[in-house]
């Protein structure tokens, strides 16, 4: 995670995003913070990286890589505003044990890339570039399955889809939830294929970055604006835990934006 002391919202390369809007950066850091403490709370280890002047987007950290097995498949960003990123995020990995995999396609990390199982679900449309879903799989030696977003609001994969079971047995599928109106038609019967079991949101849910959510295999961290996907988790056994991240959304990221997950 990153703390968001430089978070602001000075240009727009989403559709979340305006500048004319006042944004207010204490408030930031205290939704952010009350994140932080709740996965602490639960028994999560969290690592920092140090926000950088001048990277307003840097809390999104989500993008900063995708880590499996040690590796770490470094970001390529699409916008020249977020570029800067690639330095400090690639920078954090190698001092921190990984093995840095330096990317030749464009990919912003677990935005557009989420472990689902076995298999690398894989976004693109409107960030993450066709040949990095080649590219995530020879890194990692594993499936790819591409999905292609096509609502700008969802510009990631991680805003309209979440891996409800992060850790699963070898061979057997993770549970996910997805927003089926946030993809082509080929990739819905994609999902609808591989994954039978999948919770199916709401576009009202969908809409207020609910799927923009963080799960333990059991602790749904999950917007308070998503009552029906708070719902939905609770019948199949997950506890939802509300967190309100309003402020930060006004840059296009939530739960899932502002949460890098570090595999070993």
């Amino acid at each position: 995670m990153c703390r968001p002391e430089h978070f602001t919202v000075s240009y727009s390369i989403n559709p979340w995003m305006e500048p004319a809007r006042p944004t207010d950066t204490a408030k930031a850091v205290r939704q952010w913070q009350t994140l932080h403490d709740a996965y602490v709370a639960l028994g999560h280890e969290v690592h920092l990286i140090d926000p950088v002047p001048g990277l307003p987007d840097m809390v999104y950290t989500a993008n900063g890589g995708f880590t499996i097995g040690g590796v770490a498949y470094a970001p390529k960003f699409r916008f020249t505003e977020r570029a800067g990123e690639e330095g400090p995020f690639s920078d954090w990995f190698a001092a921190h044990g990984f093995e840095v995999a330096v990317p030749a396609e464009t990919n912003e990390g677990e935005g557009d890339f989420l472990l689902a199982g076995s298999v690398i679900l894989a976004g693109t449309g409107f960030r993450s570039a066709g040949d990095s879903h080649l590219e995530v799989g020879s890194v990692f030696d594993r499936e790819v399955v591409s999905l292609t977003l096509v609502d700008p609001r969802f510009y990631h994969l991680d805003t309209a889809l979440s891996v409800l079971d992060p850790v699963v047995d070898d061979g057997a599928e993770a549970t996910i939830a997805y927003l089926p109106g946030a993809f082509d038609a080929a990739s819905q019967d994609v999902l609808a294929a591989r994954f039978p079991d999948a919770i199916r949101v709401s576009d009202a849910d969908g809409a207020v970055f609910g799927l923009n959510s963080a799960s333990d295999g059991r602790h749904v961290f999950v917007s308070p604006r998503a009552p029906g996907f708070a719902a939905q988790l609770r019948e199949r056994g997950y506890e939802p835990v509300p967190i309100d991240l309003s402020e930060l959304l006004l840059g296009g990221g939530g739960i899932k934006c502002c949460t890098l997950e570090l595999r070993r």
